[in-house]
């Protein structure tokens, strides 16, 4: 399952100038809020977070809350995913892929996720 998603960053900085850490707290955990070193990095976690949430199907909302993907890095500094227990084992998630990049006022994240679930809704269909 593939998901992508693409903010226009300057709605990040006006989110961060009204409301700080307040406005990021609506969407990040305390970790990622350490993370984040501009309204650019903020922004890619969002369009990470709700491409995630396509990649699902769902959208974000009340089976995928933002609060149930955490991001964090790896040692090169390469962001990666942390999820919910119940969202893996709703979704059968084994892997999930990130991929966050900016040009000029636009952070654009896409995510691959893996999956054991076999419904026949996600199979290519016949005609």
């Amino acid at each position: 399952m593939i998901g992508i998603d693409i903010i226009k960053a300057s709605r990040m900085q006006h989110l961060m100038e009204r409301f700080g850490d307040k406005g990021l707290r609506r969407f990040l955990l305390e970790d990622e809020i350490r993370l984040i070193k501009s309204y650019k990095t903020a922004a890619g976690f969002w369009a990470a977070k709700e491409a995630f949430s396509k990649a699902l199907g769902t959208g974000i909302g009340a089976e995928c809350s933002f609060f149930d993907i955490k991001i964090y890095k790896s040692e090169k500094g390469a962001p990666l995913f942390a999820l919910s227990k119940k969202i893996i084992e709703k979704f059968k998630i084994i892997d999930a892929a990130l991929s966050i990049t900016h040009d000029g006022d636009y952070a654009i994240s896409v995510v691959s996720i893996e999956s054991l679930d076999s419904s026949s809704s996600d199979k290519i269909k016949q005609f």
